[in-house]
């Protein structure tokens, strides 16, 4: 045995956070020295040959560094210089080779990572100069050697990269598909899962939403015995000054024999399902890439389609990594899923373990089964769990419990049942869809005759299920408002998932035409800030009009419904007149002005996103843009200096905004009367000012009522769909006396 070979070196393998004890444990089982651990990482004592099984071998680590120097306190860039300087690079760095420093960590006097890579090189720099050695040649994106820098509250970590890369990268997934798991952390959820011991028992294994494949193509890796690094083609080791070439060529010829020896003698069988045909391909070549295709059996299918594959008896392991609605708007697409995948199990899969990773750990309460053990994980930024759920076939408790649920219904009736097969919903689910079906059933007649598509089905007509439910056509939009800080926000959470489970099946709408959001206390230009970037809008009818609306990517649609009947008031009132629109949103006032005959308009607003929006409302009704003009301007300032008079105008101001575009800050209650004596000078004799806001406690400045004539016509401006909020907006015709 040379030098070289015995000698012990110090490593430090990192790792995500979370993955620390498992890393320990599989170095350990390689037969290395663990001698601590750290956040994201862990200190190693091994030889070459052990620095080299690690770099093949490892499923979980990202980088192996051959730690060089340690140092303390070490705050300034002149420290960092110097501690590079003392350590021996020529004993490591081949002459003529080029390197790549990648620096973490920061100081007081070290804020940028590319400062104190520079600091780094330097050193190294001066100490191959002073040692009668030609200067490294630095290349980033592709160097022969990578120096891994690390400084911490003043300890800093010098060493070399034994890899160049992360290990996470196996080199098989260039199709990773939408959220992809990261290779390493599939590797950890299929250990904990105790996958290795379930393969060599040749238990099948099957992911029902598999992705791009990650978790069947670890799990094929560990089964077959496959190095996860075999086919990669450079490691970083292999232009280290101290390389021993024959100890790696023998531990790769090992790692190739095992291959071999393991894809023959593989028991289990791997199934993957997807219901995206794009993710299958991309699993398909991913497979391909990783030499395991005929390890992999990969279909099409939905979750609610989930059987047990022909031939398969006996338990095995469910393991997914389903999406976790870290986006509002995903929850009524993602709740249907847990809740499906839980009946499926249940219906095929009795005697089998699930592994259900998720972000959401209350999601995993809608499959209806117990988690015996739970694993906390970083998925990225998220905080995830891995839930660890034997399938029985009893139902268990799904959401909220009885006791949990919603008081009972008053009006006794049964409402929508589940369909045949589906769980039984929990007393305040199927009383959250009795309410539904009842207004549904009052609002008919009045559809029917109104022929409205867009209307307020629902109002939190139940305290527990705090939601506006919106209809739009075949789109449902929901708005979740603030529970007080009374309510639990675990049973919030349960009861909304109870909602968004219920509302595609009782109004027969897909889960994807359902569009989440919640609804808190607005300020500045909240409203007008993007939800999404969808782009997603489509056109829905209001009488002759016709409107584009966007449930997804805005706070607000596009569309007031409450404003419904005041709307279709400007339509009638406005034949021949000259209409002004203040406050004008997306222009649907004017737009049924503009249809009623009004025989030019003005539309004023600050935002250039509604003002877009309005122009394509007008294009839509094709409204000549030379009689119906939009401006932009904070209304005030443009009432304050406008000359033009009108026979009709309609002014809904927000209830408070301070938008940076404006000269001062918007409070309705404050400034109405202000705007109304400003609106009235514009006003033509015989004019009508229809003036309206949705302050909820508005009270309208009794000085108004001693200049003009005003009429409170509030009562007036509610159809039946909001005949329960009576204090939704205040609506006033004004004047002149």
């Amino acid at each position: 045995m040379t030098d070289v070979q015995s000698q012990s070196l110090t490593l430090y393998v990192t790792c995500p956070r979370g993955l620390e004890g498992l890393l320990a444990d599989e170095l350990a089982g390689f037969g290395a020295e663990v001698t601590g651990t750290t956040v994201a990482g862990v200190h190693v004592q091994a030889d070459v040959a052990m620095a080299y099984r690690i770099c093949l071998w490892s499923r979980l680590a990202n980088r192996v560094v051959l730690c060089l120097l340690r140092e303390q306190d070490i705050e300034r860039p002149e420290s960092l210089v110097e501690a590079a300087r003392r350590v021996d690079w020529r004993a490591h760095l081949r002459t003529g080779s080029s390197l790549a420093v990648d620096f973490h960590g920061q100081s007081e006097h070290i804020r940028h990572t590319r400062f104190g890579a520079q600091s780094v090189k330097d050193g190294i720099v001066d100490s191959m100069r002073a040692a009668g050695h030609e200067r490294p040649v630095i290349e980033l994106k592709n160097p022969d050697t990578r120096i891994y820098a690390h400084l911490h509250r003043g300890r800093l970590l010098l060493g070399l990269d034994l890899v160049g890369g992360s290990l996470h990268q196996r080199g098989y997934r260039r199709d990773a598909g939408h959220a992809p798991l990261k290779e390493n952390l599939a590797a950890a959820l299929l250990m904990r899962a105790d996958w290795p011991a379930r393969a060599r028992r040749g238990e099948p294994l099957l992911d029902p939403m598999c992705g791009a494949g990650t978790l069947l193509i670890e799990a094929a890796l560990m089964a077959a015995d496959i190095a996860p690094q075999l086919a990669r083609h450079y490691f970083a080791f292999e232009a280290w000054a101290e390389h021993d070439p024959g100890v790696w060529q023998e531990l790769k010829r090992e790692a190739e024999a095992r291959a071999s020896v393991g894809r023959r003698r593989v028991k289990s069988k791997l199934f993957g399902r997807d219901q995206s045909p794009p993710a299958i391909a991309a699993a398909k070549a991913n497979a391909m890439r990783a030499g395991i295709p005929a390890l992999i059996e990969l279909q099409g299918a939905e979750v609610a389609q989930l059987t047990r594959p022909e031939g398969i008896d006996g338990p095995g392991l469910v393991i997914t990594n389903p999406p976790y609605g870290e986006r509002l708007g995903e929850l009524p697409e993602v709740v249907p899923i847990y809740t499906a995948l839980g009946e499926r199990l249940r219906a095929e899969f009795e005697g089998w373990q699930l592994a259900l990773f998720t972000g959401n750990p209350d999601l995993g309460h809608r499959t209806g089964l117990r988690a015996t053990k739970q694993y906390a994980f970083k998925n990225g930024p998220l905080d995830c769990k891995l839930l660890l759920i034997p399938v029985v076939a009893e139902s268990g408790s799904r959401g909220a419990s009885v006791q949990d649920s919603a008081k009972s219904d008053s009006t006794g009736e049964q409402g929508t049942q589940e369909a045949p097969g589906r769980a039984p919903r929990n007393e305040g689910a199927q009383m959250f869809a009795n309410r539904l079906e009842k207004n549904r059933k009052r609002l008919k007649k009045w559809l029917k005759k109104s022929g409205e598509s867009c209307y307020r089905l629902y109002d939190a007509d139940m305290p527990e299920y705090a939601l506006a439910v919106d209809v739009y056509g075949d789109h449902v939009h929901v708005q979740e408002y603030a529970p007080p800080r009374s309510v639990d926000p675990r049973q919030a959470q349960r009861r909304l998932f109870d909602a968004l489970e219920v509302i595609p099946q009782v109004l027969g709408v897909r889960a994807e035409d359902v569009h989440y959001k919640q609804r808190t206390r607005q300020s500045g230009k909240a409203q007008y800030t993007k939800q999404e970037a969808s782009g997603e809008r489509f056109e829905v009818s209001e009488g002759p009009a016709r409107l584009w609306v966007n449930l997804r990517d805005y706070l607000d649609t596009g569309l007031f419904l409450d404003h419904r009947p005041v709307r279709r008031m400007l339509r009638d009132m406005a034949d021949g007149k000259r209409f002004l629109n203040l406050f004008c949103y997306t222009g649907t006032a004017t737009v049924q002005a503009a249809l009623g005959g009004a025989s030019d308009s003005v539309s004023v607003d600050l935002s250039n996103t509604y003002l877009t929006w309005a122009r394509d409302n007008f294009a839509l009704n094709r409204l000549d843009p030379s009689r119906h003009r939009v401006i932009r301007d904070d209304c005030l300032r443009w009432l304050e200096t406008a000359g033009s008079e009108f026979d009709l105008i309609f002014m809904d101001p927000p209830t408070f905004s301070n938008s940076k575009k404006m000269d001062d800050v918007l409070d309705v209650q404050r400034d109405h009367a202000r705007l109304i004596e400003l609106a009235m000078a514009r006003l033509a004799a015989d004019g009508t000012l229809v003036f309206s806001n949705n302050q909820r406690r508005f009270t309208l400045d009794a000085a108004m009522g001693e200049r003009f004539a005003v009429e409170d016509i509030s009562a007036r401006t509610f159809d039946p769909d909001f005949a329960r909020r009576p204090d939704l907006h205040h609506c006033f015709l004004i004047r002149h006396r």
